[in-house]
């Protein structure tokens, strides 16, 4: 009897192992299905069409994910400050919404490996002077909370400590407050202010100049925890330059020269 219930325990904490082992990879695949929270005020990386769909960079790739995995793609339309959030709430699987990959955030979620790289512009009102990122001190500044960029933002004004910073939940909200003269400038990556003056709705900007920002290199992210869905990731990420589908979205999207480089020197292969 003694021999028979050890066996039987031992059977049920094997059982048990194998149950915990199943991730979230295992449960997108038996789902049929890959939620995906994106960005749809971020044009072009993610924005609606005339039909009030969503499309753009993020969106074709949250799409080229669920394909390889085999699942039908689900964008959940999450604002900046949500999608963090909304993943740890799970509502949504992973998040493709040009993720900054901070180390900050890297206690919270996941990231994987860049799969895209922006650069930082300044676009001012032109009422407001502003030639340079140096000519924003003093002068009221806004951007998206919780961005890369109104971090970097929020920095400079309390060291410059002159001028004000605002935070804005959307960055349709910021360019509207800038066409409108609530705020002098704001920073914005190239792809989108170009993108968001281009429409036509926020006259009387103009692009001041590159920030000095280093490259703002953005991940996909899952839970801390998914090591599996994660590395899976990785590898897409990988194969999706390789196979030039990067390129591809890059001049469907972004621009016909060359995509921007996700390697760093000595570090990313």
């Amino acid at each position: 009897m003694k021999k028979f219930l050890l066996t039987t325990a031992f059977i049920a904490t094997v059982c048990a192992s194998g149950t915990a082992q199943a991730d979230k990879l295992d449960d997108i695949i038996a789902s049929g299905k890959l939620r995906c929270a994106v960005v749809l005020d971020f044009p072009p990386m993610g924005m609606r069409d005339d039909k009030n769909e969503p499309q753009g960079f993020d969106v074709d790739y949250c799409k080229d994910l669920a394909k390889a995995l085999g699942v039908e793609a689900k964008i959940v339309e999450t604002t900046f400050p949500e999608r963090i959030p909304a993943l740890m709430a799970n509502k949504v699987d992973v998040g493709v919404a040009s993720t900054s990959d901070t180390l900050e955030r890297a206690k919270t979620v996941g990231m994987t490996i860049p799969y895209y790289a922006f650069e930082d512009v300044v676009v001012a009102n032109e009422k407001a002077g502003i030639k340079s990122w140096e000519d924003m001190k003093g002068k009221t500044i806004g951007a998206t909370a919780g961005t890369y960029e109104a971090i970097w933002a929020e920095k400079q004004v309390k060291g410059w400590g002159v001028g004000a910073f605002r935070p804005y939940q959307s960055q349709a909200d910021v360019f509207l407050a800038l066409s409108q003269g609530q705020i002098d400038a704001t920073v914005a990556t190239t792809e989108v202010a170009e993108a968001n003056m281009k429409t036509g709705k926020f006259p009387g900007l103009s692009l001041a100049g590159k920030t000095p920002m280093v490259p703002d290199y953005v991940a996909l992210i899952a839970k801390r925890e998914e090591y599996g869905l994660l590395n899976y990731m990785n590898l897409f990420i990988n194969q999706q330059v390789r196979t030039g589908r990067y390129a591809e979205l890059y001049h469907k999207w972004i621009s016909k020269n060359d995509p921007a480089d996700l390697t760093i020197h000595g570090i990313y292969r």
